[in-house]
């Protein structure tokens, strides 16, 4: 081997050596060199070099032949791109190597048996001297060969990898990537073959994809080869880890989700040409997550090192073997996408309207489209295709992608966001709904529907074509007021999204949606679950808590992952949350909720808020909370979360839930714990010393404070007419409400909607010179400007933001 010409060890190469050997294996020479140090674990192999690949083409005289069928070819005629590379894929398979190659492979090959045994299986993998680079990843364009064993078996797997640099779809993304074609040639990388059909496997990112976030590293697994996770024939497991708070030092797994992981790709017996094969997922393993919490953190430190090494976000694909248990990285490269998006240019597609729902899904691509349904149950169907429809599909593949790039939006039955289609979609920069299931049964051809993966994690698709608008904002020249302007948010799908908002934090955060959407049982359901009397609803709590070791487990873990991806989405600027404030018809509508609940004359004055966290029939369910909360800010370690005690009638009451969150975990001023109080209840205004010297800051919270200054119900239609935040008694509470805190040092926002609806109320509340504003979405960008405008004209120069 110390003479060989065409071979190079993973050991010999570095990230430069690109033209030798090709991005995927000039980035796996660079991992085994120079990440081992790092923990991060890459099995050996090597690559025969580019030079192999033209030395055959020129021992065969294919030159001249390549060039006739290749030179001035456009992706237009797609029928004459087809049967060009298929002959061109004959010509190169038919070069086959040349006699000093081929042996110095099969030499190679034998080193590594050597090394790992002679039970040795190999991963053959195409690697083309223009991939994986920072802004063209050629990701699904060449042909990999999984569970190749002996030298025979490993000669044709080479040849077809080499063949593969003439795909269909391979001819056409160099098109569209201006690349020439002769000026490309094909490495073949040789690795030992981990054996994860035993195990699991997956893609991992250190960068959100949806939405660029970067301060999270994205997960995604399936037991099995990891082909069906890259190919898109099965709904993954998703995990998240935070960046900035596993570098502390914090080992928490920030959020994740299970996925039905349908299918599983292992080997297949024998010898034959094809070396693996597809079979249902067996419900037991379906049934759980395909990672422990350990292997996740593990694999966002390998993600992290690597992240840190190349200086830039990274795509990742991994493997457990299911013989000796441990963790690999079998490929990096680059991130091409989400990477590059202006982190100060903001384009939101804003829904103007709703539909009837027809299907859901993983949404792909934060946009919307809209256009007729074309159903492609395969290939055959392609040719039926036409640009601005939308493709919908079991799944796809990468000799699709000529159609695909005239898709208005793409939906597929199967499928996670890191799949073929949600790549190529993100590439193309149009929305995708994937892992719908039953796309293909509920939409038919010719029919009208809008794609919207504008509303979070959660992609939709609606009959009709909907309006919506594109907003978009250049964020490096926007003016920042000297009035915070905060945003309002429950939904964690839409967190990272929402972090990108020009905002200095989130002023109110509701645990309620966390709580109805996401956990859907009453808390001491779960702690009784016994006291439930209907049993069909026991058996629903069962199925939902299956997973956990127990009921009050599984809310910690669900209510600490909701608050802790809003709080790490916007790390370090600080996330109010609020403890839940449901009234007690809102909780009886919970799983086992009724049986819990009293029946309340009017549940807006009654059993609600501060009054429930220390009373016996609901402090149990409030140490849930709280342990939650602790989760967040210690096991997490996202100290930015401050606490906020809803509807708090008296100081007494006060008094007793402060020291209820205490014997709970939630010590007022320990590590910097800052807990708040919303200032809603007249009581709040008028005692405002009083709160001042249990609480760190207030929150008014107009839409209460309103209904209590003029007594009126909010809930009522009837005496609708009534409820007027501009009310000139309510205007004096909200100046008291904001002068006392002021007289104690005690910083006070309001986090209601009456800024961003009157124009004039904002005035009113800058002019006081109200700390923070905080609002929904929709509405910050407009508000600021106008506080912006206020301010000017008050003489108060915009500051430079943080």
């Amino acid at each position: 081997m110390a003479n060989a010409h065409h071979i190079r060890w993973f050991s010999e190469l570095g990230r430069d050596d690109v033209s030798l050997v090709g991005g995927k294996n000039a980035s796996l020479g660079e991992l085994y060199r120079h990440l081992a140090g790092a923990g991060v674990a890459v099995p050996n192999g090597f690559a025969l070099t580019a030079e192999a690949f033209r030395d055959a083409l020129d021992a065969a005289g294919s030159w001249d032949e390549l060039h006739g069928l290749l030179d001035g070819l456009g992706k237009e005629d797609v029928g004459r791109l087809s049967r060009a590379a298929a002959r061109a894929r004959e010509i190169v398979y038919s070069a086959g190597i040349t006699p000093s190659a081929e042996a110095e492979l099969r030499d190679a090959y034998r080193a590594l048996r050597d090394e790992y045994g002679p039970d040795l299986t190999v991963a053959v993998r195409s690697s083309a001297t223009a991939e994986d680079l920072p802004t063209a990843s050629f990701a699904g364009q060449h042909e990999t060969y999984l569970n190749v064993v002996g030298e025979a078996m490993l000669v044709d797997a080479v040849r077809r990898c080499q063949a593969s640099l003439f795909t269909d779809r391979a001819i056409a993304y160099r098109i569209d990537q201006g690349f020439e074609h002769f000026k490309v040639a094909l490495s073949v990388g040789v690795q030992k073959m981990v054996r994860a059909d035993l195990a699991a496997a997956g893609v991992m990112f250190s960068i959100d994809t949806e939405t660029g976030f970067r301060e999270a590293v994205f997960i995604t697994g399936a037991v099995g080869l990891g082909e069906t996770v890259v190919q898109g024939s099965v709904d993954p497991d998703e995990f998240y880890v935070h960046k900035p708070t596993f570098r502390r030092g914090h080992r928490a797994v920030l959020r994740r989700r299970l996925g039905d992981k349908q299918v599983k790709m292992v080997y297949r017996p024998g010898h034959s040409r094809d070396t693996t094969r597809v079979i249902p997922t067996p419900d037991a393993e379906r049934e759980v997550f395909c990672l422990t919490d350990e292997e996740v953190l593990r694999l966002a430190g390998y993600a992290i090192a690597i992240e840190d090494h190349y200086g830039q976000p990274m795509d990742m694909e991994w493997a457990k073997d299911g013989l000796d248990g441990r963790l690999y990285i079998i490929q990096a490269r680059p991130e091409t996408v989400a990477s590059r998006r202006s982190a100060l240019e903001l384009e939101t597609f804003v829904p103007e309207g709703r539909g009837v729902l027809l299907i859901t899904g993983r949404a792909v691509g934060a946009r919307m489209a809209s256009g007729p349904v074309r159903i492609v149950k395969g290939a055959h169907n392609l040719a039926a295709f036409r640009p601005g429809e939308v493709l919908v599909a079991d799944t796809t593949t990468p000799d699709w992608e000529p159609v695909m790039k005239t898709a208005a939006a793409i939906i597929t039955n199967r499928g996670g966001r890191t799949c073929h289609a949600a790549i190529v979609a993100r590439e193309l920069g149009i929305p995708a709904v994937v892992g719908a299931e039953n796309a293909t049964t509920v939409l038919r051809d010719g029919r009208t529907v809008t794609v919207s993966c504008a509303e979070g994690d959660t992609g939709k698709v609606y009959d009709g074509a909907l309006p919506f608008r594109v907003e978009r904002i250049d964020l490096g020249s926007l003016p920042r007021p000297q009035t915070r302007i905060m945003v309002n948010l429950g939904n964690p799908d839409q967190a990272f999204q929402t972090a990108a908002l020009p905002v200095d934090g989130v002023g109110l955060a509701r645990m309620e949606f966390i709580i109805s959407e996401s956990i859907k049982v009453h808390p001491m359901a779960l702690l009784h679950p016994e006291r439930v009397g209907d049993p069909v609803e026991r058996e629903r709590i069962a199925s939902l808590t299956r997973h956990c070791l127990s009921g009050p487990a599984y809310f910690e873990q669900h209510l600490s992952e909701g608050i802790g991806t809003i709080a790490a989405a916007f790390h370090p600027r600080p996330v109010i949350v609020r403890l839940s404030d449901f009234k007690t018809n809102e909780y009886a509508a919970l799983l086992g909720g009724r049986w819990f609940e009293p029946a309340e004359e009017n549940p807006m004055l009654g059993f609600r808020g501060a009054a429930r966290y220390a009373h016996p029939a609901y402090e149990e369910g409030f140490a849930l909370e709280c342990r939650a909360l602790a989760r967040v800010r210690g096991t997490m370690g996202l100290d930015n979360v401050k606490v906020m005690v809803p509807f708090c009638r008296r100081t007494q009451e006060a008094e007793r839930v402060l020291e209820a969150m205490a014997r709970h975990g939630l010590e007022r001023g320990r590590d910097g714990l800052e807990v708040y109080v919303m200032c809603e209840i007249p009581n709040n205004v008028l005692l405002i010393d009083e709160f001042a010297r249990l609480f760190d800051g207030f929150s008014i919270g107009s839409n209460d404070l309103t209904q209590l200054t003029l007594g009126v119900d909010r809930d009522s239609p009837l005496v609708a007419f009534d409820f007027d935040e501009r009310d000139p008694g309510v205007l004096a509470f909200l100046r008291h409400a904001v002068e006392g805190a002021k007289r104690n040092g005690r910083p006070c926002g309001i986090c209601g909607q009456a800024p961003s609806d009157y124009p004039e109320m904002a005035e009113f509340l800058v002019r006081l010179g109200i700390d923070s504003i905080s609002l929904t979405p929709d509405s910050v960008l407009r508000t600021l400007r106008t506080v912006v405008e206020l301010e000017r004209s008050l003489g108060r120069p915009p500051r430079t933001a943080s």
